[in-house]
């Protein structure tokens, strides 16, 4: 029996959702990253922040999905537990912060350079279903318990 204090567990969530975030996500990037578009990046830092406080389902791409491409799929036939990829959500709010600060002060290799490490692993996401954060999240859940 659970108590009232007890949280209720976090519902699993469509695996293609995350992916297709990821995609969005690399096509921002990478158009940033070509462009040097601060407004781009701001957007993403953006994107990145409210998956990583309200979770990836509420974060822009992940209503996008619910919305528009979920509909036009058959049912899941895998789903995930939130925390991992909201943690790759933070991770990808840090790199884009860390750009933003690099190009801000005029270190432009810095805000290329971290730029570039959240395209990366975007877009390993998106195309492999290899999720960076998902793993550091996996990794320092065993190291911590």
């Amino acid at each position: 029996m659970s108590s009232s204090t007890e949280a209720a567990p976090a519902a699993e969530i469509d695996v293609r959702g995350p992916r297709f975030g990821a995609a969005v996500t690399s096509v921002v990037l990478a158009a940033a990253l070509a462009t040097g578009s601060h407004w781009l990046l701001e957007w993403q830092a953006l994107a990145f922040a409210v998956g990583a406080a309200a979770g990836v389902a509420r974060s822009p791409y992940g209503l996008l999905f619910r919305l528009l491409v979920r509909p036009r799929l058959g049912p899941p036939q895998e789903s995930e537990h939130p925390a991992p990829p909201r943690f790759a959500q933070a991770v990808g709010l840090l790199f884009t912060v860390v750009a933003l600060i690099g190009y801000g002060v005029g270190q432009e290799w810095l805000g290329m350079a971290a730029t570039a490490c959240a395209l990366a692993a975007a877009f390993l996401n998106a195309v492999f279903g290899y999720c960076l954060g998902c793993e550091m999240y996996l990794l320092l859940r065993r190291a911590t318990s």
